[in-house]
């Protein structure tokens, strides 16, 4: 391999046996109680240890109110028992009642995230959008604080830039604070935008990334091509890839695909897991079928000329 692999630790968080997190964003929303439990049975079945949600999810559906996600994952840890089994990430700053990253707020937000997951620990908790109107200074302290009270193992940015990325380790250094270990950016191979400062940030500061959008909203499952009709709340979303770029990245994705008798969403996450600094890619699966291609993807080992003609199809 021609590639830097990234390192499969996020301080002291080990995803060396699953290099993939399971999003939990479709947990009572696009997949109701039952099949959730499914998906999640599987996952875990299947060898997966990370399980990504956010306290806002999924407060943007009618009649939700934020926290469904976690609700629904804190029943199935209680119901399957386990706890140590998987890691537990989710995020803070969203919620229509905890929003904003205020040092009380992010102290009431993770207590209110425990509560719903019935837990008393989170595996990785995420600043999950910067909030420039809180001092980074007083963000930077709750987040510590959290560590030092066991409520969070570690923690993590979400959404941030490469500037204040480098104002927050820079007041961790100052202040003698916990380091976040992790990086959450949008990534994947039709969007590549990380790529540049942010991913120079993340190695500067040796911060592990979990790209969300993995699969760009569905369209490097490949079921969104020419003449092609798919019922999901984000075909829009997904449609809009298919250009010309958006084919020559799906014809490079079916040859490898078909060379290792894989599924198109499997290359895709095998690509990404390949990237520098890229710990663990994020995709979320709504049935069990849907999952069967994530869990290839944590195993499934790309040449180095497999993720060149990748890469530069989708250049």
């Amino acid at each position: 391999m021609t590639t830097e692999i990234a390192s499969t630790t996020l301080g002291s968080l080990d995803l060396s046996r699953a290099p993939l997190a399971l999003g939990g964003n479709v947990f009572g929303w696009t997949a109701d109680r039952d099949a959730s439990f499914a998906v999640l049975d599987a996952f875990v079945g299947g060898g997966g240890v990370m399980i990504d949600t956010a306290d806002s999810y999924s407060a943007w559906v009618p009649g939700h109110s934020g926290g469904e996600s976690e609700a629904v994952i804190g029943e199935w840890l209680a119901r399957r028992g386990g706890r140590d089994r998987v890691l537990i990430a989710t995020k803070v700053s969203q919620h229509p009642e905890f929003s904003g990253l205020s040092g009380d707020n992010v102290a009431a937000a993770a207590r209110a995230s425990l509560a719903r997951l019935g837990a008393d620990h989170v595996d990785l908790y995420y600043a999950h959008f910067d909030d420039e109107s809180t001092p980074l200074e007083e963000t930077a302290a709750a987040f510590s604080q959290l560590v030092d009270e066991g409520l969070v193992r570690e923690f993590a940015l979400s959404n941030y830039s490469p500037a204040r990325i480098d104002a927050w380790l820079a007041i961790v250094e100052r202040e003698g604070l916990h380091r976040p270990v992790a990086l959450q950016p949008h990534y994947n191979l039709v969007e590549r935008d990380f790529e540049g400062g942010l991913r120079d940030a993340a190695e500067r500061h040796g911060l592990g990334v979990l790209p969300y959008w993995a699969l760009a909203k569905g369209f490097l499952t490949g079921k969104y091509r020419d003449g092609a009709t798919v019922d999901s709340p984000r075909a829009a979303g997904a449609s809009a890839y298919l250009d010309d770029r958006g084919r020559r990245v799906l014809a490079a994705l079916d040859s490898v695909a078909a060379a290792h008798g894989v599924g198109v969403a499997s290359v895709a996450l095998a690509w990404l897991r390949e990237q520098p600094s890229v710990v663990a890619p994020i995709a979320s699966a709504r049935t069990v079928e849907q999952l069967e291609p994530l869990l290839v993807a944590m195993t499934l080992d790309l040449s180095a000329e497999e993720i060149g003609a990748l890469t530069e199809a989708s250049a």
